[in-house]
């Protein structure tokens, strides 16, 4: 067994102790909060009865129960609700809201994606709960921010993808077939956001442990959208030349593409003149590496076309394998391009461990993809798949907050729960 194989009942959580009080729902902040629930906070996932989280529903696939029956909770929610216990919790009735704030007061993160000041209603917003939690480090997630004109407007990944400038980026050139601005093929922005709001989180909690003193944490998919851009941008902001469209190609390293083989496609990724030597000797093209116009990378970057056309057509000449190994041999970057069945076979997916499967509380099981956090002191931990829909509500209210059996029947019985 190595260290990363240690049971949570073996080894210590790094965030063992801490609670998270997750309001957040679809995707940004669910990412964050499975993040901080793999590393072992506890997190109480706070959900609206009878329906819970949006992407519940957005299905099909759903989940498998015992009896392989369709639960209507789907793969999409389960791909990022792992760890976590559930709530059902009615905020707009007094008697929810008030079990909102005492939870809040026993928590020490509040995550949440509320449109701005949606939560002050309730009294659930950073100003509200610091009365009675000065420690608490409070995560609101939104489109634009909390301030500024467009801080009111709703918004989803797909809209930032275009408005942060991704899109302009992605897809082939306009002048080849199928050109045009293309999305990612997953909420990048999203789960970028959700990971940066997971640092935000780590970060606030280090300081409230050594002040006592809780923060406000004011995430933006805007503001991740332009942020991941950096590379690119700052060559528009340092040359005027607003970056095009490259397809499978990359604006400043070459050859760094797609070839079309005898078989099908592969992918070759030459990141420096070293790299570029030895695929020149792996391919048998040695006088493309001795070629003036090709030594240099800002040489391959400036005749571009003409070396592109050339290993176009050569690599069309053997089978993908032939060439991967060759070029595998001399240490070059290269590989196929899975789709998602032949990743999970792919043997050094599997010698990590990536793909799980999780307990249900209805005795069924989740499929789920590991967390590619690998810490040997302090491993993440798997201990239960998505949960039901409040599967928690009476543990969690009445092992937190002390509520009978009595009152919770009662509470259910208003809507609350």
């Amino acid at each position: 067994m190595t260290t990363s194989d240690k049971t949570p009942s073996a080894t210590a959580q790094a965030l063992a102790g801490v609670r998270v009080l997750d309001f957040s729902r679809v995707l940004a902040g669910p990412w964050c909060s499975q993040n901080l629930a793999d590393l072992g906070a506890e997190v109480i996932k706070i959900e609206r009865p009878r329906t819970g989280d949006d992407t519940r529903g957005w299905g099909p696939p759903w989940l498998r129960d015992s009896q392989d029956r369709d639960t209507r909770d789907s793969t999409y929610y389960a791909s990022t609700n792992r760890n976590k216990r559930s709530v059902t919790l009615d905020v707009s009735k007094p008697e929810g809201r008030a079990l909102a704030i005492e939870l809040a007061r026993q928590s020490q993160v509040f995550i949440e994606n509320f449109k701005v000041g949606d939560l002050a209603r309730y009294g659930l917003d950073y100003e509200s709960l610091r009365k009675v939690n000065p420690a608490l480090v409070y995560c609101s997630i939104t489109g634009y921010g909390q301030s500024g004109p467009d801080s009111h407007k709703p918004g989803y990944d797909f809209v930032f993808q275009g408005l942060g400038g991704l899109m302009s980026i992605t897809g082939e050139r306009d002048d080849l077939p199928g050109g045009g601005p293309q999305k990612v093929g997953v909420a990048v922005i999203d789960m970028f956001t959700g990971m940066y709001a997971t640092v935000a989180v780590l970060a606030a909690l280090r300081h409230a442990e050594r002040t006592g003193e809780g923060q406000y944490i004011d995430m933006a998919l805007l503001d991740t959208s332009v942020a991941i851009g950096a590379n690119q941008i700052l060559g528009y902001l340092n040359s005027g030349r607003i970056p095009p469209r490259y397809g499978n190609a990359h604006a400043n390293v070459v050859p760094y593409n797609v070839f079309e083989t005898a078989d099908g496609h592969m992918i070759l990724a030459v990141g420096n003149d070293s790299q570029w030597q030895g695929c020149c000797r792996a391919i048998g093209r040695p006088d493309l590496g001795a070629d003036e116009r090709f030594r240099k990378m800002s040489d391959r970057i400036a005749n571009r076309k003409a070396l592109l056309a050339d290993l176009e057509a050569h690599l069309r000449t053997q089978p993908s394998r032939h060439w991967t190994e060759a070029l595998e041999r001399e240490g070059v970057p290269c590989g196929p391009i899975n789709n998602y069945a032949q990743v999970m076979e792919e043997p050094q997916v599997k010698h990590r461990g990536l793909q799980l499967e999780l307990p249900r509380g209805d005795g069924g099981s989740a499929p789920s993809i590991a967390s590619p956090l690998k810490l040997t002191g302090t491993p993440v931990r798997y201990e239960s798949g998505p949960p039901l829909l409040g599967e928690h509500t009476e543990a969690v209210l009445g092992g937190l907050l002390g509520l009978d059996a009595a009152r919770i029947a009662e509470l259910r019985e208003k809507g609350v729960l």
